[in-house]
């Protein structure tokens, strides 16, 4: 399994970023993928996650109505669209299958003005 995210950078409040997860070596289109965020201090938590076949999601509560998770299974990739970002939203973001062990390099995202 590898997973290697991508698109986070630095962002003011307000402001929208699009992260990317290319993801190899299992079937991607049977599995169910996740975003989770880690913020200095803190516990990795789960974001949200996606089902296999896209047409079913959930959200933590802190970005529902702001994040929306999609994917692509021809191209192997799930996408975290994230909106309204909060200087809260700072944190390094990785994307998972689920179930699964196996975490990529993340990528940091910093809101702040």
């Amino acid at each position: 399994v590898q997973l290697v995210e991508s698109g986070g950078g630095l962002v003011q409040p307000g402001g929208s970023l699009r992260l990317s997860c290319a993801a190899s070596g299992f079937t991607f289109s049977s599995y169910a993928m996740s975003w989770y965020r880690q913020a200095p201090g803190k516990e990795r938590e789960l974001v949200a996650i996606i089902y296999s076949t896209g047409r079913s999601t959930n959200y933590a509560d802190s970005v529902k109505g702001r994040f929306t998770i999609s994917r692509d299974n021809n191209k192997r990739t799930v996408y975290l669209q994230m909106n309204s970002l909060k200087p809260e939203d700072t944190a390094i973001y990785y994307c998972k299958k689920i179930p699964g062990d196996s975490w990529g390099q993340g990528t940091q995202v910093t809101v702040s003005s």
